[in-house]
């Protein structure tokens, strides 16, 4: 972004960025590293005039010098998810017309023949880092900045395009919202092709002047490790990190569980997003940690959305409300406002949070807005000023016998079953419900189920028209790389 967006310090500020590994970054050391790099980017050119610059690297020093280098430059960031297999990143390649890619050892290898194909040129960091910091452009707001991929759960995934303001709209409601302060010391292991790596975490910590702990993957040992050290206050993962986290409780002795645990329980903020957290896990946390997880909602076109609240009740199963800056509202399928409280509407956003447009994809940008709005496709109901998130329209809400059933309200009480480790709930087509609710099911390890078994379970724990009507075992759900259900593959099982 321009140099209000990233805290560009002055050379003698010594206050640590980043760490990686053994290694510590100041914000002095990384501001020079991304000038250089944003100097070799150009060229001797005055602007990128927002070429499309690609990057294939998990989070590291390297991803932060290409994003930031590419944003000063004036061009627009492409990142991309390393555990995509190669051949999936045609279509991103493609879509976006990149030119160049940045990418370090192994990955750069795995890319060469692609790259080659496709005539892009395939850069190392090293190769582009300039030796002096030339002159940078001066950039727009308003400009293009960053193009990420929605998680094509639904459909084919679209590139969706971010101006530097709406990036910087993101990020400042988040620091307003959940107190961010340059005392902040967070980990960031989740990928960082994804809107909750790049903003909630790596984003919003280097703008508020915090130090991030940049780590390839989620290496349990080695995170576990620093929390029991006391090094973090925060800690942002997806709802799948914290029931891994209470799984490898179960293969550690009492002593070390203990350890861990009261490691996150002084932290000032512990988080879950990009998927729902079951209302089971949100009591286990708490009763392991003491920590009271903050649930939020958001997505690819807006960031973040709504939130529970910093100081205040946070509800389990709940996402809060609007973020400052942020305007959200429920609409009926004839686009009327829902103004009444626990009547189901689609979620509609408003506010430079929300992205400028799915890149040369004109069609799909005009049908996601009415009115101004962004249509999520999201289904809530409001419960006392708290939005619920029933699911995604096309998936998650199951029309049966004249009720509109959340997949994911049956899912949250399927998971409070001791024999269930997963499940993930769609509506099938049936003659006389208009769809049935079917159950895909993970046992626990040694564990069997009957449906019958199941049925009765389930009786009394909810009413009778959202149990499911079947069940199918499962050995794992299929997951993306930020741990969503990618239920149309469930679909394709039947």
């Amino acid at each position: 972004m321009s140099e209000s967006s990233f805290p560009h310090l002055n050379d003698d500020n010594t206050k640590v960025a980043l760490v990686e590994g053994d290694a510590r970054y100041s914000y002095a050391e990384v501001n020079q590293r991304i000038d250089k790099f944003a100097t070799g980017l150009l060229n001797g050119r005055e602007d990128l005039q927002e070429e499309r610059i690609a990057f294939f690297m998990p989070a590291s020093l390297d991803y932060v010098t290409t994003m930031h280098g590419v944003w000063r430059a004036g061009g627009i960031a492409v990142p991309l998810n390393v555990s995509s297999a190669v051949a999936e990143l045609d279509h991103y390649l493609s879509c976006a017309s990149v030119t160049r890619m940045i990418a370090n050892g192994k990955y750069q290898e795995s890319l060469r023949e692609l790259c080659a194909k496709m005539n892009i040129e395939l850069l190392s960091v090293d190769d582009v880092l300039a030796e002096e910091v030339g002159d940078l452009p001066n950039i727009d707001p308003n400009r293009r900045a960053m193009m990420l991929f929605t998680s094509g759960t639904t459909n084919k995934p679209k590139g969706v395009v971010s101006t530097h303001k709406t990036i910087a709209a993101q990020i400042t409601t988040l620091i307003e919202a959940w107190s961010w302060t340059e005392d902040d010391v967070i980990p960031l292991f989740l990928p960082v092709h994804h809107i909750h790596g790049i903003i909630n975490i790596l984003s919003c910590g280097l703008w508020a002047g915090a130090t991030v702990h940049l780590f390839s993957k989620f290496d349990i040992p080695k995170i576990t490790a620093e929390i029991v050290a006391g090094t973090y206050n925060v800690f942002m993962a997806v709802p799948t990190i914290y029931v891994k986290l209470i799984q490898y409780f179960d293969t550690i002795d009492a002593a070390e569980v203990k350890k861990i645990c009261d490691g996150f329980r002084p932290m000032r903020l512990n988080i879950s997003g990009s998927a729902a957290c079951p209302v089971k896990l949100f009591d286990q946390w708490k009763e392991l940690t003491g920590q009271i997880l903050l649930e939020r909602y958001g997505m690819t076109e807006i960031g973040m959305g709504l939130s529970n609240p910093y100081h205040g009740e946070r509800r389990s199963g709940h996402v809060g409300q609007p973020l400052p800056g942020v305007e959200a509202q429920l609409f009926d399928e004839d686009n009327n406002p829902v103004l009444e409280e626990n009547t189901p509407g689609e979620i509609r956003i408003k506010g430079d949070n929300v992205f400028l447009e799915y890149w040369d994809n004109e069609k799909a940008t005009i049908e996601s807005f009415h009115d101004g709005w962004f249509c999520t496709g999201d289904v809530a109901v409001i419960e006392d000023g708290y939005y619920r998130i029933m699911g995604r329209s096309s998936i998650d809400i199951i029309k049966s016998g004249g009720y509109k059933l959340s997949a994911l309200e049956i899912e949250g009480t399927l998971l409070t079953h001791e024999d269930i480790a997963e499940c993930a709930v769609i509506g099938v087509e049936d003659e006389t419900w208009g769809e049935s609710v079917l159950a895909f099911i993970g046992l626990k390890p040694g564990k069997s189920m009957e449906y019958s078994d199941l049925k009765n379970w389930c009786d009394g724990k909810m009413s009778s028209y959202k149990i499911p009507k079947a069940i199918r075992l499962i050995y794992a759900l299929p997951r993306n790389a930020m741990g969503k259900v990618v239920k149309p593959d469930l679909k394709k099982l039947l």
